[in-house]
């Protein structure tokens, strides 16, 4: 073959989205990754062939790869940095093997060093149906001595030269998903979490935009990193215009020494490409959430409606109120009834106790069996509350077994909220925690266990006092797939002071997040916003708290926090008891709106942003789907801004009808049988109704 033929190249094609490698002498090529290309697409020359050498660089001048290495003439940042005793830190490939898992969308390549004796699996499998594409890294020791890994990429992408800002989230307890935008140029943008777990103010995903990109339109490519602990993802500019963009676990110093014949797995890595915005980046994530996601009996059913009794009651448990609890609850359509924190042996605040799981003799004398009961004979399932990963220093099992929790010797035992954490890299303690979590499900009726971890990992070492960040993940993924396997009924929703422990990792293992501890409802617009970036509705917690908000202290109507929380799995966070007749048979009525609404709700979504303080949401599909318009402030305009909604299909026609809900304080919608076409609807807009600040409006919008 000449320098000027094609070389061989890897194509994988999704419905909207491809993927091309170029096949090189050692590691393949990255050439493209965007908008779908014809099956018979022809790439000209190769790599190599189109570029002349620079002035001032190396002779045998390296392209970027699908896995850049350092030490031989690439100065970008590499997919691996390893040693060993300070040797073989340089590595390149020598030759590939290329394996198709599936032809057309799944592609093994098995990249080889003879000199340094590693060898490299590099996953690529691009779903057609979500156009969601997977990465992983498998890094194996085929040397005799041991290998010390600082850094394995999960995967590396290739991002197109005209890429001009990167979206992000921060945040902290309280305020999840704060929204962060960051040019790019030419240097490295970084992000790196070393907490332990997903944690609150660096959520391990990102969005890239193209000149033009919107909610609804332009080029934007979207990655997520499937893992619990410690993340770095970076962007970086390359020599030809284009950018890298890395994800990986942040590996602590020392943390991973793989023996001879040893093998590194890397977490999975979620990303995908659209050419319709932001919501078509969202749109793709739902899908592949969904698929990644196991239910009891193989199929979700419609999400029931949770009562928490956390804000209600807080530590302060007493059998008698409960069941009275439950009676309202069930009274106003709750479906499920969740006990929180405060349940098990001496738990009378948040100084002890973590860790003797189980219930507590003065306040359950006959054990949880008889509020569970009451539940059930109300027609609830029953939950509970547990955070099986730490422990406190004055509880029966830290007296029992203190070397049981991280410690390093020689330093303090630094606690968060009270509480240690457990060393889940000891088999004695995965066992512990499951005997006593297996005794409670067989013991009880427990339908849902909602499952806390409260504070970050420090002196995470195990005994040996390495640092034990990546195993402490592996073995919480090992424990829930433990529980899950010996009780598959069971729902487990996964929390870490609200929204610390957000990822596809854990998803694999669990049925709903806990979005945030704040549930101020004005907080949880922007908050479930950025949630549904990246995963569907239907498992994202969203409950209606009391006013005001015991985060913020604000107050808002019962219609706005309820309209809030609507769309998501919804629940209730508040002492049902309390409330007057009025707001009782106003909650029940949301309730009921919820459940009628919900198999809508949990479809497709899309979002927009009609300025003035006017932000909406739609339910459903192009054909009927729900329109939520939510007004965070009042209006700083004479007149109301219009709603464009461009996803409709421009060819037909909608009718247009009002949701009647509980009760309103705004000005009644018109929005009774009135048709547009949706290309008024796409183009010119549904003129908004006259709103109040913090209220809203849901309309049915369906084909005539």
């Amino acid at each position: 073959m000449s320098e000027h033929d094609t070389p061989p190249l890897i194509a994988l094609h999704g419905a909207a989205s491809s993927l091309v490698i170029e096949l090189a002498a050692g590691a393949p090529l990255w050439r493209y990754w965007g908008p779908r290309l014809a099956d018979d697409f022809h790439a000209g020359t190769g790599l190599h062939a189109s570029r002349p050498l620079p002035s001032f660089t190396l002779d045998a001048n390296p392209q970027f790869t699908v896995f850049p290495t350092f030490g031989l003439g690439w100065f970008g940042q590499s997919a691996l940095l390893a040693h060993r005793n300070g040797r073989d830190f340089a590595q390149d490939f020598t030759r590939c093997t290329v394996t198709w898992i599936t032809t057309g969308s799944a592609v093994q390549l098995t990249l080889h060093d003879d000199v340094a004796k590693i060898e490299v699996m590099f996953t690529l499998r691009l779903d057609v149906s979500s156009d969601v594409l997977t990465l992983s890294t498998q890094l194996t020791n085929r040397g005799s001595e041991a290998l010390d890994v600082q850094w394995l990429a999960a995967g590396v992408l290739t991002l197109p030269a005209d890429s001009i800002q990167v979206e992000y989230f921060s945040g902290r307890h309280n305020s999840e998903f704060v929204p962060q935008v960051d040019a790019l140029g030419r240097g490295q943008w970084r992000r790196e979490n070393r907490r332990g777990l997903t944690s609150h103010d660096d959520f391990p995903g990102a969005l890239v935009c193209l000149p033009g990109t919107t909610d609804h339109e332009g080029i934007a490519y979207g990655a997520h990193l499937a893992w619990s602990g410690n993340h770095t993802q970076l962007i970086e500019w390359l020599d030809d215009g284009r950018y890298q963009w890395q994800f990986g676990e942040w590996l602590a110093p020392g943390e991973i020494r793989l023996a001879a014949g040893e093998t590194l797995r890397s977490p999975e890595l979620l990303t995908t490409c659209s050419g319709s915005g932001r919501n078509g980046i969202a749109r793709n994530f739902h899908a592949a959430m969904r698929q990644r996601m196991t239910w009891p009996d193989g199929v979700m059913r419609s999400r029931p409606v949770h009562l928490n009794t956390w804000e209600g009651f807080y530590f302060n448990h007493d059998i008698t109120a409960l069941k009275s609890l439950a009676d309202a609850a069930a009274e106003v359509g709750i479906e499920r009834f969740v006990l929180d924190d405060g349940w098990f042996h001496r738990r009378d605040n948040d100084q002890r106790a973590l860790g003797d799981w189980w219930p507590d003799q003065k306040k359950y004398p006959d054990g949880l069996g008889p509020l569970a009961q009451h539940v059930i004979a109300k027609g609830m399932e029953f939950g509970l509350w547990v955070e099986p990963e730490m422990i406190n220093p004055d509880s029966d099992l830290y007296r029992a077994h203190p070397d049981w929790a991280l410690q390093l010797q020689g330093r303090p035992l630094l606690t968060g909220r009270n509480q240690l954490v457990l060393d889940l890299s000891q088999a004695a303690v995965t066992d512990y925690l499951f005997a006593r979590l297996d005794a409670l499900l067989r013991e009880l009726p427990i339908a849902y266990l909602k499952w806390d971890h409260n504070r970050d990992l420090v002196t995470a070492g195990n005994r040996a006092g390495s640092a034990t960040y990546h195993h402490q993940i592996e073995a919480v993924y090992t424990l829930l797939q433990r529980l899950r396997s010996a009780h598959p009924a069971v729902e487990i929703e996964a929390c870490a002071g609200g929204g610390g422990r957000i990822d596809a990792g854990i998803l694999r293992y669990t049925h709903r997040f806990w979005t945030s501890d704040c549930i101020d409802a004005v907080s949880r617009v922007s908050i479930q916003r950025g949630f549904l970036q990246f995963f569907p509705p239907e498992i994202m917690g969203s409950h209606i708290g009391a006013s005001p908000a015991h985060s913020t202290g604000r107050s808002q109507s019962l219609d706005f926090r309820a309209a809030v929380a609507l769309p998501g799995h919804l629940g209730v966070e508040l002492d049902v008891r309390k409330l007057n007749a009025s707001d009782r048979s106003q909650l029940a009525a949301w309730i009921a709106l919820y459940k009628q609404l919900r198999d809508t709700l949990h479809t497709e979504i899309w979002f927009g942003d009609a300025g003035d303080s006017l932000l909406w949401q739609a339910h459903g599909t192009a054909e009927q789907f729900l329109l939520i318009v939510y007004r965070v402030e009042p209006t700083h305009q004479r007149h109301m801004p219009s709603i464009k909604l461009p996803f409709v299909d421009v060819a037909s026609r909608y009718q247009i009808e009002s949701i009647a809900t509980p009760s309103d304080d705004t000005a009644p919608l018109a929005y009774n049988a009135l048709q547009f076409d949706g290309s008024w609807l796409a183009n010119a807009g549904l003129p908004a109704p006259p709103m109040k600040g913090e209220a809203a409006v849901i309309v049915s919008i369906r084909k005539c």
